[in-house]
């Protein structure tokens, strides 16, 4: 094996070449309890409750920002809400999303879950079916994926396949991927185009940033924090390297055009990256942004910062070259 690179004890000071609002996050401690998580099924259930309803504020007021109406249902047996701007944009009029969210696959139930959804909504003009899966101790892998895979087909069953397309972050980034992989396996139509963030595409703790972004990431910290045992309270037991829980390690081949997005900070930076990277070793459409300064999903939190608003308007872009009119 070879040696180690060692590297001293250094202070990293915030980039000035970004919005004081986007300085201001990279600025901020490491995220509380990054090191601490529940040790019972009743813990993560609490502590999924609680961050709901603290997120709640931010979510309504985000939505009132953008002009955002939000709707709560179900479709075939799945809960769901959506999300449809003020203003649909006329070349999305036949178009949706089907948004996936983040959360480590134990956090972000209800509205919680829906700040992505409001900002490609509201910086895209495009109308959103967000998913609400089941999470553990309600369900288990391979729950998140069955909800996530069944509100997508039938969403696509009203329509063209190729006027769908899939949206997610963290494990939503993941999950995403992980329905391309389904459809594969089970001979379903694939989207038109998927948006994977920061996708926890390798829950195995492979992959250099997850070594030379430890400690620097605020948001994730560390492989040893709060993200991987939440992974593993899903996973249940299940083969961590599978592809359906790291998509990495599945056969991409196939896939419509991805946008991934991540930044320099960003714990999984090597897990957004050596996806790009396998999609463009099939000759896959991968397009890979990479944000200055950002830890984990960044630019997914403040819809009044700049980055924000770039991040989303190219991924914006990306659908509506790519999806089907």
């Amino acid at each position: 094996m070879a040696t180690p690179l060692e590297i001293p004890a250094r202070s990293l000071p915030v980039p000035e070449t970004v919005s004081p609002g986007m300085q201001a996050l990279i600025a901020a401690p490491l995220r509380l309890g990054w090191n601490n998580f529940p040790n019972t099924s009743e813990g993560w259930r609490r502590l999924a409750e609680a961050g709901r309803v603290a997120a709640l504020p931010n979510v309504n007021a985000m939505a009132e920002r953008l002009g955002i109406s939000i709707e709560p249902g179900m479709i075939a047996g799945v809960r769901v809400h959506t999300v449809t701007p003020a203003a649909i944009a006329p070349e999305n009029r036949n178009r949706t999303l089907v948004q996936i969210h983040g959360g480590c696959y134990v956090l972000n139930p209800g509205e919680a879950g829906l700040p992505e959804a409001l900002l490609i909504a509201g910086f895209g003009g495009f109308r959103v079916v967000a998913v609400d899966y089941r999470m553990p101790p309600e369900a288990y892998f391979p729950a998140a994926l069955d909800d996530a895979v069944t509100v997508w087909q039938s969403v696509a069953a009203d329509g063209d396949p190729r006027r769908i397309g899939l949206i997610g972050t963290s494990a939503g980034g993941a999950l995403v991927l992980a329905m391309a992989l389904r459809a594969k396996r089970d001979g379903l139509a694939m989207p038109g185009a998927i948006a994977s963030g920061t996708p926890m595409s390798d829950i195995t703790k492979t992959g250099d940033s997850f070594h030379t972004n430890a400690m620097v990431d605020n948001v994730l910290v560390s492989t040893d924090g709060f993200c991987d045992a939440a992974a593993r309270f899903y996973a249940n037991g299940h083969d961590l390297a599978d592809p359906l829980l790291s998509p990495v390690y599945g056969d991409m081949a196939g896939f419509p055009p991805v946008i991934l997005t991540t930044g320099t900070r960003d714990l999984l930076l090597s897990n957004t990256v050596r996806v790009h990277r396998k999609l463009r070793a099939h000759g896959i459409v991968a397009d890979l942004h990479v944000y200055e300064g950002q830890s984990h999903g960044h630019y997914g939190r403040d819809d009044r910062n700049p980055e924000t608003a770039e991040a989303f308007g190219e991924i914006a872009t990306f659908f509506k070259t790519h999806l089907a009119g």
